[in-house]
């Protein structure tokens, strides 16, 4: 009989907005964290606000996983280079990086403000940059590594979020760029687009009651499976790009979304009408 391993067993990760935003239902960064520990990986959970993370080092600890807590600006190229280094002291190196920053904001191109698309782009893209750029040289160092940079479908279909849309396909364009800038190195760079997944990140742009409920629905129904997603679905691919079994991926774009990107919209239009509109009042 053989005896299993954990997926991303002895493997050292470093997960960047590792905590949830404050509300119902899981984060990604959050969730791919929690996944990388329950298969072995010890993790670096790197967020802006420490205290988020902490409530997720609680849950891999409980579950009796290894995780440590770095508070850092991502957007800062000193607080990034200090996290890479202190996932060395922690652990001894660095295996899996985990591009998981985003933040969402509506917006058209006409409407939105300059700084509003400097955020974005900021917030969105920069921290991956400045994140890979540290964690490389230190995988190369150890004969490779794995990076998953989370993107979203709005890189690849319109939704009303000029800033946050260009930034992620931006990503997306980056880790094309990286996976052949550095493949030789043993290094395999992929990203996820996850679609319509319910966080509360995505809950926290809508005003609690019956039209966020409604618009959640929809969002479900949107897909070809017609279920909800959430960030559990995003952490379990992570777990699979980071471990061994994706050996041989790189330079791809995993679409995490129920199908939505596979079907026209007029096709779905039967199941979104069956959706009773709330009252409005």
């Amino acid at each position: 009989m053989v005896e299993r391993r954990g997926r991303v067993e002895g493997k050292v990760a470093v997960v960047t907005g590792a905590g949830s935003t404050p509300g119902p239902g899981i984060g990604t960064g959050k969730a791919s964290a929690v996944t990388l520990a329950r298969e072995g990986a010890r993790v670096l959970l790197v967020d802006l606000h420490p205290e988020r993370a902490e409530e997720t080092r609680a849950i891999i600890e409980w579950e009796g996983g290894q995780a440590q807590v770095f508070a850092a600006d991502c957007t800062r190229a000193d607080d990034c280079e200090a996290m890479v280094q202190a996932a060395v002291d922690a652990f001894g190196t660095v295996d899996v990086l985990v591009n998981n920053i985003g933040l969402a904001s509506l917006g058209t191109v006409v409407d939105v403000t300059e700084e509003a698309w400097d955020r974005a782009f900021a917030i969105n893209l920069r921290t991956a940059f400045l994140a890979s750029k540290y964690a490389v040289p230190v995988m190369a160092a150890s004969g490779g590594g794995s990076i998953v940079n989370i993107s979203s479908i709005s890189a690849l279909r319109g939704d009303g979020t000029v800033a946050y849309s260009a930034a992620k396909a931006g990503l997306i364009g980056m880790t094309v760029d990286m996976a052949y800038s550095h493949g030789r190195q043993g290094i395999r760079v992929n990203a996820i687009a996850p679609g319509h997944i319910t966080t509360p990140m995505v809950m926290s742009v809508s005003a609690p009651g019956s039209r966020a409920e409604y618009m959640n629905r929809m969002r479900s129904e949107a897909g070809l499976l017609g279920t909800p997603g959430d960030g559990w679905d995003v952490g379990w691919a992570s777990v699979f790009l980071a471990s061994d079994e994706a050996r041989w991926i790189t330079g791809v774009t995993l679409p995490v979304e129920s199908g939505v990107l596979a079907v026209t919209p007029l096709m779905m239009a039967p199941y979104l009408r069956a959706v009773p509109a709330p009252e409005e009042g």
